[in-house]
């Protein structure tokens, strides 16, 4: 009796069927994301503010930040009164004669001169005779200019569906054809089941299941695969187990948050801040030690808010402000008297890099005797948002630096005394730590 296999090119049939709806359905989704997004309008330019009659805003800017940004903030007090709104306060010719010879005009018994002079602790403005009264109506534009209202970037077009060229929406198209395909796969199954009942009912035989052979079973029965599988498995294990062991105490990569989030992409980076201007301990002792929040007031007395230049789709401006707000809060700081209220609060830093206690390492015979750079161990710090540990810091690293890095001994006289003798010894002019003796265990381990 003849077989029928039909029921094999049928199952594949829907098979085929099935990977193309999901296909087309990933097709149209993908699709219906690229719809454009609302773009932000841009701020308007500051020539366009309301100051600008008064002169060039732009130019101000540049003005008030070389000769007035240290003491004063358009919108805010700092050591100075906040400049926002001065011209409705004093007239156009009292404020450049305050500019020209404050002292002059304080002098002379001006009541307004004398509470500016009063409130903000009888400290002197600097006079500014150079400045012509255009370049005064220039700043006067800039710190006249509304302060811009925080830019909240748009979200995408709502995903309505997107039309097709015939202006039909996309969406309506694949649950047409998403109905088609399932009413064909319906189709398909009942004339499987149909013509199955018709060949049993014919006499027709059809091919039967047969049986295999479990997979476990042939493999437990394939020795030579039995003992290859053992073989790989203990290697595999004893590499892992070894790489995991040899892994305890390798922190590389960490990458904690901080109480206070601290930018150093901003301050090492943007504002080119050195090192150890925060760590000056790096350059005399053994450890670079943790700032003084007054090293942080030093500057952010005058700085209590960031540019919006600053802002970052990660970070904003608002993010940013408020971390110098905890900054505030910690060291006792009032923004709107400019004075300290004694109320401190201790700041728990989270520590990155971490040495063991049995090994020695002195930052200042690396950075002032060596003259290694922070970078040398701490990576791209001036590019790091978050402060992550960049290097393992493990005996080997160290050892390699040891061993590729050249020692300057000008002026040593140390040194000088032995190079002579170890550069004959090595066979060469330029002598590394190693070659120095930095490879012996005492040097680290004592």
């Amino acid at each position: 009796m003849k077989k029928v296999k039909f029921r094999h090119s049928t199952s594949r049939f829907l098979l085929l069927s099935v990977v193309f709806l999901l296909s087309f359905s990933a097709l149209s989704f993908s699709q219906e994301k690229e719809v454009s997004p609302n773009v932000a309008q841009p701020a308007a330019e500051i020539t366009d503010a309301p100051g600008s009659a008064l002169g060039d805003p732009a130019n101000g800017k540049s003005l008030f930040n070389s000769l007035c940004a240290a003491c004063h903030k358009p919108y805010s007090k700092s050591i100075g009164p906040a400049l926002n709104g001065v011209t409705e306060r004093q007239s156009i010719e009292w404020i450049k004669s305050w500019v020209h010879n404050s002292s002059a005009v304080i002098a002379s018994g001006d009541a307004a001169a004398l509470a500016i002079f009063e409130e903000f602790n009888k400290m002197p403005m600097p006079a500014f005779p150079q400045l012509s009264d255009a370049e005064i109506g220039d700043i006067l534009a800039y710190v006249e200019t509304p302060k811009p209202e925080p830019q909240v970037a748009a979200g995408p077009v709502a995903q309505t569906g997107g039309a097709s060229e015939g202006g039909i929406p996309s969406n309506i198209i694949l649950g047409i054809l998403a109905f088609v395909l399932l009413m064909l796969l319906v189709i398909l199954f009942l004339v499987n089941r149909t013509l199955t009942k018709f060949a049993v009912a014919s006499g027709v035989e059809l091919p039967e299941k047969q049986k295999r052979t479990p997979l476990w079973k042939s493999f437990v029965q394939n020795q030579f695969l039995v003992l290859v599988t053992a073989i790989i498995l203990l290697l595999g294990s004893a590499y892992f187990i070894y790489g995991f062991f040899m892994q305890v105490g390798v922190d590389q990569g960490y990458q904690p948050i901080q109480p206070i989030h601290y930018s150093h992409l901003i301050h090492a980076g943007d504002n080119k801040v050195d090192c150890k201007y925060c760590h000056s301990s790096a350059r005399t002792s053994k450890q670079a030690g943790i700032p003084s929040l007054n090293v942080c007031m030093n500057c952010h007395k005058s700085i209590g808010e960031v540019a919006e230049a600053t802002a970052t789709e990660e970070y904003s401006k608002e993010f940013y402000d408020k971390e110098i707000t905890k900054l505030y809060d910690a060291v006792g700081w009032d923004p709107a008297t400019l004075t300290y209220t004694g109320e401190t609060k201790p700041v728990k830093w989270v520590r990155i890099h971490n040495l063991p206690d049995f090994a020695y390492f002195n930052h200042s015979q690396h950075v002032t005797v060596a003259g290694v750079q922070c970078q040398t161990c701490h990576g791209p710090i001036q590019e790091m948002e978050i402060v992550a540990q960049n290097a393992p810091l493990t005996m080997g690293w160290c050892i390699n630096c040891h061993r590729e890095t050249k020692v300057n001994i000008a002026g040593n006289e140390y040194y000088e005394k032995i190079h002579e003798e170890l550069s004959k010894k090595y066979g060469v002019e330029d002598l590394t730590a190693a070659q120095l003796g930095g490879l012996e265990c005492a040097k680290c381990h004592y």
